[in-house]
């Protein structure tokens, strides 16, 4: 009888589908989250490292909320501007680079597409980074990591660049998707990182 008032009282588990479910919404959220603190240009990297912290509490089934994403992120631009920074000047010489492909100067193409694979490398690098950030954190430690990390394991680094793709055609066809999409990168950043620490 004292067993079955037990089992009674017991909280009911939540099924698979819905804790995967609350996950992606959660990702989702929190994409519209990093999008808003990336209103600042060069905040991009203390954004997205903000929001993998967030992900990570959020799937270990800590407290989180936007206050804690806002004060992550605070911490987190003390040096990630200057990283944000660095990465507009990435992507202004690679522009430069394809409009010199463009017109023609002898070598062009290739310079062209070196730059844009270097470019592709130090987003997936910088994600990486960003995904395994914590509090006190130095950046240049974390993107020299993330750049080893990047280049062994190959396998994380294309889904990267895959979710980076998700998120430009999404930019692409429906402009207001790429928002909420940044989270699952966000998501997919922390989980490459899962793996690859766990390997």
């Amino acid at each position: 009888m004292a067993q079955a008032r037990v089992k009674a009282r017991a909280p009911r588990k939540e099924s698979v589908f819905g804790e995967r479910f609350a996950v992606f919404a959660e990702c989702l959220l929190t994409g519209v989250w990093i999008a808003v603190a990336c209103l600042g240009v060069v905040t991009y990297p203390a954004a997205f490292a903000a929001g993998a912290r967030h992900l990570r509490r959020s799937t270990a089934h800590e407290g989180g909320g936007w206050r804690e994403f806002v004060v992550d992120f605070r911490e987190a631009v003390r040096g990630g501007w200057i990283v944000g920074l660095a990465g507009w000047a990435a992507v202004a010489a690679v522009w430069v680079d394809v409009q010199a492909a463009r017109a023609g100067i002898p070598g062009g193409s290739f310079v062209g597409a070196v730059g844009l694979f270097a470019l592709i490398g130090l987003a997936v690098a910088g994600l990486r980074a960003a995904a395994v950030w914590t509090p006190g954190a130095r950046w240049r430690a974390l993107l020299a990591d993330a750049g080893r990390r990047t280049v062994l394991d190959p396998a994380g680094s294309f889904l990267l660049v895959g979710g980076l793709a998700v998120v430009a055609c999404s930019a692409l066809f429906v402009a207001p998707l790429a928002v909420p999409v940044l989270g699952a990168v966000a998501a997919a950043a922390v989980a490459v990182e899962e793996r690859y620490r766990h390997r």
